[in-house]
């Protein structure tokens, strides 16, 4: 347990070498505290600090900055996040206002407005489409037997893909097999939808093409990409801003990262509905030893939950960007309401 003035100081260190990037002597301190404490007092409480761990020294001062451990104590029990400031909460509005045609441009979009808001590196995924069903299936003639397949789910969500037939297939015959979707298909969930794709759909579409495999590849590519989960990535050259690895492999390793679905979902996390705060080697992955990740989920009620994410540095100004994230996560769940009510109408 720390006492009230260890707590104190810790808070000052942090907040001082958050903004400055420079490590913190108790004469600097000495001059920050609410309270009149003397240097030599002080320094005795930044030697009990570093006994446990909570601060350290540079090799290159003789004041102090937070370990690891120290922004870990901060976060979970000293941290409060800011109000936003008038001027971001116009930004967040004004962009997220304009108008959009799919969920992923909203989703899109959010990224790089949280990217821009943070200098950070952010991330969006869309709410989850385990529910979502599938609401319609078309094949549109582009002409010289180039096809377009659409899919469209009940959460309006679009998906296309041009494909070219064989000559010896019809328009009687593709009308045929879009029926059979729309029949067989419609209305149930994605994953449904894929796993009744495995089973008996083949055999069905077979009485009507010839070679039915060439389709049903294309089906259910398009059927796979609106079921996936969607991240998006906005700000990815901000990494180089605050990287203290100037090793080109490493930067490649970071980028390969952030870029790869699955990687990027192991690294996130599962939902919470609390704002999650993890900092250098609490995260999986060596590449993020000298960042830290703040996560939060936005509810949109029946249409599920989604997330979002900033990448920075573990000296990171985190009651700012706290309260960015956590304002953040509101309005753009109110945003996605406003577009399913009218989408629903």
């Amino acid at each position: 347990m720390l006492s009230e003035r260890q707590m104190m100081i810790l808070r000052a260190v942090v907040r001082d070498f958050t903004n400055t990037g420079v490590p913190v002597g108790s004469k600097a301190l000495a001059k920050q505290l609410p309270i009149h404490v003397s240097s030599a007092t002080i320094r005795n409480e930044m030697a009990a600090l570093e006994e446990q761990g909570l601060i350290k020294k540079t090799h290159s001062s003789s004041g102090r900055i937070p370990s690891v451990e120290g922004y870990r104590y901060y976060v979970d029990h000293l941290v409060k996040p800011d109000p936003l400031r008038p001027n971001d909460i116009d930004v967040i509005q004004s962009s997220l206002g304009g108008d959009f045609h799919k969920i992923d441009e909203i989703i899109s979009q959010s990224a790089t407005i949280l990217s821009n808001l943070t200098s950070y590196t952010a991330f969006t995924l869309k709410p989850e489409l385990k529910d979502s069903r599938l609401s319609g299936f078309r094949l549109v003639p582009l002409g010289k037997r180039h096809i377009m397949a659409i899919l469209v789910t009940d959460s309006g969500d679009v998906e296309n893909q041009t494909f070219d037939v064989a000559g010896d297939v019809d328009g009687e015959q593709l009308e045929a097999v879009v029926r059979l979707i729309n029949d067989q298909l419609v209305g149930l969930t994605l994953p449904e939808v894929l796993k009744k794709l495995q089973a008996d759909i083949p055999v069905q579409i077979a009485n009507y093409l010839q070679s039915p495999q060439g389709f049903l590849d294309i089906f259910g590519d398009v059927l796979t990409r609106a079921a996936q989960e969607r991240f998006y990535v906005g700000g990815r050259l901000n990494l180089l801003n605050f990287s203290q690895d100037s090793d080109v492999d490493s930067l490649k390793s970071l980028y390969s990262l952030i870029d790869k679905t699955d990687d990027i979902a192991s690294v996130l996390g599962q939902p919470s509905d609390k704002i999650s705060v993890r900092i250098g080697n609490e995260m999986t992955n060596d590449a993020l030893r000298n960042f830290s990740l703040i996560t939060a989920t936005y509810d949109v009620d029946q249409h599920g939950q989604g997330m979002i994410a900033i990448l920075g540095p573990t000296r990171m100004p985190y009651s700012r960007m706290l309260g960015i994230v956590g304002a953040f996560r509101e309005e753009l769940a109110k945003k996605l309401l406003d577009y399913y009510r009218f989408y629903d109408e």
